[in-house]
């Protein structure tokens, strides 16, 4: 039983305090349901010793039951001959196997009881294994969301400890706002000089006129041809 009790204490054994100083928690927590998977199989190996053992008692319990019968046998076979003597000692040789046989079949009770309780045992730690199993798996997603948590927060904090990178943009940002300044005062500068601004100025009103006498003459083409198709209509009528 010495197996299952060290394979208790390993099932009992603290996770948290091996996930708190292991560098790597997937890596300790795999270790141990391997030395779990170890361990049961160790503990097959000797449930499976004690099954063999309960089975050999067995079979020497009967072969023992089965030679009482067999002297049994030939002493009645010797009465019959009427060798009473040899009855006799068929009778002695027959009490000796069913007095071993009944040892046998003490100590085979015995060890089918030990082999029950062994399988019992052996079933409560496959449980265990497969609850360690699926503990396992939720347990390393949550090292590995904390991990990535930790990682967050340690970034977090040594950019809001050092603005540099944040402090660059900002310089960066006002500098090309003032270059962008400067050209278009450049721009507006050099128009103002060169009369370009004042020339605008003009071909705007130009281009404005332009098109104000088209739109007139496009009006008065429509008007005429408004006031002939009346013209038509009334003579029409006088008819």
């Amino acid at each position: 039983m010495g197996i299952f009790e060290r394979f208790r204490t390993l099932l009992h054994s603290n996770i948290n305090d091996m996930i708190n100083k292991a560098e790597n928690p997937e890596k300790m927590l795999n270790q141990a349901v391997l030395e779990m998977n170890e361990q049961m199989i160790e503990a097959k190996k000797a449930v499976a010793m004690a099954i063999a053992d309960e089975k050999k008692l067995e079979r020497e319990t009967s072969e023992n039951k089965a030679q009482a019968e067999e002297w049994e046998k030939k002493a009645m076979l010797a009465v019959r001959a009427g060798r009473d003597d040899l009855a006799k000692e068929a009778l002695v040789r027959k009490q000796e196997y069913e007095g071993y046989a009944g040892q046998l079949f003490t100590q085979w009770k015995a060890q089918k009881e030990s082999v029950e309780k062994l399988k019992d045992n052996l079933r409560q730690l496959q449980t265990k294994i497969d609850e360690a199993n699926r503990k396992k798996n939720i347990l390393i997603a949550r090292a590995k969301r904390a991990e990535a948590q930790d990682k967050i927060n340690k970034t977090m904090s040594s950019l809001s400890g050092n603005k540099s990178a944040f402090d660059t943009f900002d310089r960066m940002s006002k500098k090309v706002d003032e270059i962008e300044a400067r050209a278009e005062a450049t721009k507006e500068l050099e128009d103002a000089t060169s009369g370009a601004t004042l020339e605008r100025q003009f071909a705007q009103l130009e281009s404005t006129g332009a098109g104000a006498d088209v739109m007139l003459e496009e009006l008065k083409r429509k008007m005429l041809v408004d006031q002939s198709g009346s013209g038509q209509t009334g003579g029409t009528a006088q008819s």
